[in-house]
């Protein structure tokens, strides 16, 4: 395990903790990049019981987020956002490696 190079919000730290909290789990986001999507990558979310031997871990206010180091190479330097809007709410990540994105914000390609 070693100190990420992914930022976990404030406001992605909260809403975890919130859902952790109502399924009674631990509050770890797994952050994961797959194939596919509308733009050749796309970005995977889920709790997870713990981290992994290879993760990259991020903590704010006592939330970890964790990213394996496949992935890791995909988003680094990224921040992990929850936003509200008019077209419903999600967790966004901002990816400074991202060349080119969806509309939706949920896939990505570099």
């Amino acid at each position: 395990m070693s100190e990420s190079i992914v930022t976990l919000a404030p406001s992605a730290a909260a809403r975890v903790a919130a859902i952790a909290a109502r399924q009674g789990k631990p509050a770890i986001l797994r952050l994961a990049v797959e194939g596919g999507g509308c733009s050749g990558f796309q970005y995977r979310f889920g709790l997870d019981e713990a981290p992994q031997d290879d993760d990259s871990i991020a903590e704010t206010d006592g939330v970890r987020l964790v990213v394996d180091s496949v992935s890791l190479d995909l988003v680094a330097g990224s921040t992990v956002e929850y936003v509200e809007s008019l077209g419903g709410a999600a967790f966004r990540v901002t990816n400074p490696n991202a060349s080119a994105g969806c509309g939706c914000g949920s896939s990505f390609s570099v």
